[in-house]
């Protein structure tokens, strides 16, 4: 009967979506990063997403997932993480065949930042963009080829089964019962000019070598979470929000500053 149980919990995790920060988490990026976006910036921002705005754009490639389509079920799917397994980096590992989030990312900065592009898939890459580096910053995003990203490390939050990949994705957040601009205002009252300096790096693979190595300090001995790991996490949990909006902003920043130069392409490669 045990074993019985735990094959149907392992099922049910296998069958969840690896979604990353939940649309709460999602809008806290992106609406940090629309707080530090450069007026060069937040005009190419406007001119392709109009009224929507990132933090409406930010949670669009996972609303998509549901789409029936080839391109959302199947092409898309692997654009919202990397593996990275422990003790490696990412530039050790590469992406696999079918691509990662890494390989999207580069890919639609490139047709964002082209005037000559549609205006549609200029708005795909935006949202995309806006997405990734998000994802980039939820640690278990940059998995250890292992369990599907905490997918498989089933646990209790409390009395909720669910499992570690969702704990941090909502779960933690939820719990503070705060508005995404809540969220945005209390945490961006506590950046500082320091912590932006550092902060700025439109650098991807770095942003997954520390999502990388956070995560693996950030599964727990046991499986009933409460208090103790709220506690524990709180202030990695609010590091990395904090840390995907300023580098959104960055990415962003360079991006479209980059798309108006005139200079060798690889001052501005990323």
């Amino acid at each position: 009967m045990h074993r019985l149980i735990l094959s149907l919990i392992l099922a049910c995790a296998a069958a969840s979506p690896a979604f990353a920060w939940g649309k709460t988490g999602h809008r806290v990026v992106a609406e940090i990063a629309d707080r530090y976006l450069t007026d060069e910036a937040a005009a190419a921002v406007k001119d392709i997403l109009g009224p929507e705005g990132m933090a409406e754009a930010a949670d669009w490639p996972d609303f998509m997932r549901s789409d029936p389509s080839d391109f959302w079920r199947s092409e898309a799917n692997p654009w919202h993480y990397v593996t990275v397994p422990e003790g490696q980096h990412y530039h050790e590992v590469g992406a696999p065949p079918e691509g990662d989030a890494m390989t999207a990312l580069a890919k639609f900065r490139a047709i964002a930042a082209d005037p000559a592009a549609s205006l549609e898939d200029r708005q795909l890459a935006l949202r995309f963009i806006i997405h990734i580096v998000g994802d980039l910053h939820q640690p278990l995003h940059a998995g250890n080829g292992k369990d599907r990203g905490g997918n498989f490390f089933t646990c209790y939050f409390f009395d909720k089964l669910t499992n570690l990949h969702a704990v941090w994705d909502e779960d933690l957040i939820n719990y503070e019962e705060l508005s995404y601009t809540e969220w945005t205002d209390w945490l961006t009252s506590k950046i500082t000019t320091e912590d932006l300096l550092v902060w700025s790096v439109a650098q991807p693979e770095q942003w997954i070598d520390e999502s990388a190595a956070l995560r693996d300090t950030i599964y727990p001995d046991h499986q009933i979470l409460k208090w103790e790991y709220i506690y524990a996490t709180r202030a990695p949990l609010r590091q990395q929000l904090s840390k995907g909006g300023v580098r959104l902003a960055a990415y962003l920043n360079d991006m479209f500053a980059c798309a108006e130069e005139v200079a060798p392409e690889a001052a501005c490669a990323n």
